[in-house]
């Protein structure tokens, strides 16, 4: 037996089925609600979401983290988390209330520091769910995990984000969203995994959690400062309209790397804590990963590229047309997202979580001095310099993880050769059909076009070559995809061995 076994296959299983919905969901909430407000208001709501997304690192500062990473939990554990979590919250919540007025006048947009105020409460909400929800990742519950993300997302953005919004509330309906989808999340959470809820400041193992916590906290900052330091210099050099424009466009290139990232991230971080002393069966885990990322994933990105300026057309209309090149540069640069997002837990797994912080550290100097001197040109140019930061930190990061595995880059490369070719055939097959629809002038005809003729070229090179897929990639499609294996099964001389279950194939 090798990889994860039968509960980190359905934990992934469970991850990329509720992600998918989410994703879903997500695309028409988000569209609707583009539609009807437009790039300035989104604008206004990114400010405070970049605020937020900090006020968070500070007030969860990873005290949950240690209940994933025990190998076994006493209630002291819980508690203790518990306790500090909400006190930090609250404390975070409360100055960054108190920060609304200064924060607003740094971006120099006045009507941010209502949305601040207001998303404040996100900080003690988020904090209170965070030992919860851990404890529902730690044991594999990635069903009751996804049930939650998708009806707190139903319940904020839906029923209450796109209403509100559709009745003329600005960036009001976005802040109520975004507090209903975390006081939903809170309470499901709760009510799904109970905890001990009594307060505890202190016992005996409280400075290895503070210890585990500090370097999640350190980890986290870097990981913000490199995730949103472009939102920060475009909305404090540029404005509202510009950072609304890149904020969307960041958030649709996104979505789909959410369902590879967010499928499979949890899983493997928690299944993986499991795999601390089997290096063999944890590589092999890792390298179907990234070998599906790079075979499958890649040519994926590099067609949404192609195609992002006819889906900015269709889906959000002509106001955010300036977002489209924007989006085909960070399709091209989500691969190496997910890439990064998955070597992380090896290194947290293998006893090097402080290699994410200090690896990353030099990144932050080389990408603020980036952003600092480019930022003021335009959109493009930061999300190129984005792009490219985001390429260093899988190189940089994927590095180490091969290192503390013991993976040469041999055993990678004939992956990233097969998706390099792939996203050759993807990005004609996408050209093709643009070109043969342009002159009707119709997104949804090019779109279509595009689809069916790169999805027929890829097809038909598995169809003759199945083999060209690779052993990994092909293991894991069989995985998800049973019904394929007639034909997958042609991929390999030898019987497939599935690193992700338990069967040999």
């Amino acid at each position: 037996m090798s990889g994860l076994g039968r509960p980190g296959v359905a934990a992934v299983k469970w991850s990329a089925v509720s992600t998918a919905a989410r994703f879903v969901l997500q695309l028409l909430a988000q569209v609707v609600l583009a539609r009807t407000l437009g790039p300035d208001i989104f604008g206004v709501f990114a400010i405070g979401m970049v605020v937020l997304t900090f006020a968070n690192f500070v007030s969860g500062f990873g005290f949950s983290w240690s209940l994933l990473q025990k190998t076994s939990l006493k209630d002291e554990d819980v508690r203790f988390a518990w306790t500090w979590q909400v006190m930090v919250g609250v404390m975070t919540m409360v100055a960054l209330y108190l920060l609304a007025p200064l924060l607003a006048q740094y971006f120099k947009e006045p009507r941010a520091q209502s949305v601040i105020e207001w998303l404040s409460l996100a900080c003690l909400l988020t904090a209170a769910a965070a030992p919860a929800t851990y404890l529902l990742q730690r044991d594999l519950n990635f069903r009751a995990v996804g049930l939650i993300q998708v009806g707190s997302y139903a319940a904020g953005y839906v029923a209450v984000g796109v209403p509100m919004a559709l009745m003329g509330w600005g960036a009001s309906a976005l802040v109520a969203a975004w507090l209903v989808q975390a006081a939903v999340q809170l309470v499901a959470s709760y009510w799904l995994k109970p905890h001990p809820a009594r307060p505890l400041l202190w016992y005996a193992e409280a400075s290895s959690a503070i210890g585990t916590g500090r370097m999640v906290f350190l980890t986290n900052i870097i990981n913000w400062v490199l995730n949103n330091m472009d939102r920060i210099l475009i909305g404090r050099m540029l404005n509202a309209q510009a950072l609304g424009l890149y904020n969307v466009a960041y958030n649709l290139a996104t979505m789909p790397n959410t369902l590879l990232l967010g499928a499979l991230q949890p899983a493997f971080l928690a299944a993986g804590a499991r795999l601390q002393n089997e290096l063999q069966r944890f590589g092999n885990a890792y390298v179907q990963m990234l070998a599906t990322v790079l075979v499958l994933g890649l040519p994926a990105f590099v067609f949404l590229a192609v195609i992002s300026a006819d889906l900015v057309h269709l889906l959000y209309g002509p106001q955010w047309s300036g977002a489209a090149w924007v989006l085909g540069i960070l399709f091209l640069s989500m691969p190496a997202y997910v890439v990064w997002g998955l070597s992380t837990p090896v290194l947290w797994n293998t006893g090097r979580k402080h290699l994410e912080f200090a690896l990353q550290l030099p990144l932050v100097l080389a990408g603020a001095a980036g952003f600092y001197v480019f930022a003021g040109q335009g959109i493009r140019v930061a999300a190129t310099v984005a792009a490219l930061l985001l390429l260093l930190r899988a190189i940089v990061v994927a590095s180490a993880a091969c290192r503390a595995l013991q993976i040469g880059f041999g055993r990678l490369w004939p992956h990233f050769a097969r998706g390099l070719l792939l996203s050759i055939l993807a990005a004609a097959g996408a050209l093709s059909g643009h070109e043969i629809m342009s002159r009707f002038d119709q997104p949804l005809l090019s779109l279509a076009a595009s689809g069916v003729i790169a999805l027929g070229m890829l097809g038909a090179l598995v169809a003759v070559r199945p083999q060209f897929l690779g052993e990994e990639a092909a293991a894991m499609v069989l995985r998800f995809a049973p019904w394929l294996g007639h034909l997958l099964r042609r991929a390999s001389p030898v019987p497939l061995r599935d690193t992700l279950g338990e069967q040999r194939l």
